[in-house]
This record gives structure tokens, sequence and C-alpha cells, in this order.
């Protein structure tokens, strides 16, 4: 396994639409556990192929419930319902961050490293990051998505008022 190069906003190779993975090989192993690295090594929610310079439909989103790496190999949103407004950012945007509306529920269906079809679905957190990820590999960035970057005061502000909603919510249920 290695780390892999994270490109950033105004690389080309983020505003290509990528072509899906044919092969299902020892390359292909190998690309996903270099992205499972790279990911855990940038502390990161999700990563995408082109963003480490491969244009194939494969991107890796980690799981919030459990901490587990789902890897999505030619994957589709095949379902999505409701809404939710939230904090976004990106590997590809270092530092900048934006609020961006994405369905609450999505359900996807994609391949394993092994070529296996399977389906999965995602609440929250889970289903922003397949929204985003799969974004990526039809050359899209939630740039794209929102009006302006949040200030640093903006920031803190949106995450103080997580932080006292979060606590408010869980001294309701004492």
């Amino acid at each position: 396994m290695a780390l892999r190069k994270i490109v950033t906003q105004g690389e080309p190779c983020l505003n290509k639409v990528c072509r899906p993975v044919t092969e299902f090989n020892s390359r292909l192993h190998a690309l996903l556990d270099d992205m499972q690295e790279t990911l855990a090594d940038a502390n990161g929610a999700g990563l995408a192929a082109p963003q480490v310079g491969v244009l194939r439909r494969i991107c890796i989103v980690m799981d919030e419930y459990s901490g587990e790496y789902l890897e999505l190999v030619n994957p589709e949103i095949i379902a999505q319902s409701g809404e939710q407004t939230g904090l976004e950012g990106c590997l590809s945007v270092p530092g900048k961050w934006g609020i961006v509306t994405r369905p609450n529920v999505v359900r996807v269906r994609a391949q394993d490293r092994d070529g296996n079809w399977f389906e999965a679905e995602g609440e929250g957190m889970n289903a922003r990051c397949f929204c985003h990820e799969i974004e990526h590999l039809d050359g899209h960035l939630y740039v794209e998505h929102i009006d302006h970057f949040l200030s640093e005061d903006e920031l803190r502000e949106y995450l103080e008022r997580e932080e006292a909603e979060a606590a408010a919510a869980a001294g309701e249920g004492e």
C-alpha cells in the first residue's frame, strides 16, 4: 500500500467524467488499498479516484457508524429521499467549507473489488458522502452547490450552533 497525492481544485482530472471499471484485478485492488490508506492519512470521510488522478468510477466512503470503509466500484444512486442541509468540505478543496443541501437518505448500487454487485443505503453523513463522492466521478465538486465559502467566523459560529443543538438534543433524551 502507498499514500497517493490528493489533487486540488484546478487540476483538470477533477472536471472529467470517469470511465467505468471493467477489469477487477490486482491493479484495482492495489488502487483501492492505496485510496483507503490515503483517506485514513488525510482524516477524510470519502475519496474518489479522480482525487488521486485516476479517471475511473471508484470511490471509498467511511461509514460514520461502523468506522469501516465501503468500497464502491461503478456506483450509481438508485434512490434518494428527504433533505438535509449542512457543512461540507473536500480534500481537493483544502481549508474551505460551504453549506450544501443533499438528500437525507441515499441508496447506491455498486460493485465490490471483485466485481460482485451490491446495494448500500446511507443516511445523514453517509448519504452526503455517497452524493459527494459520486459527483466527483462525473467531474463535479461540491463548490458548484454553494453560494460562498464560509469565513472563519461563519465556520466557528456554525460549529458552535451545531454543538449547542447536539447538546440540547442529548439533554432532552435524559
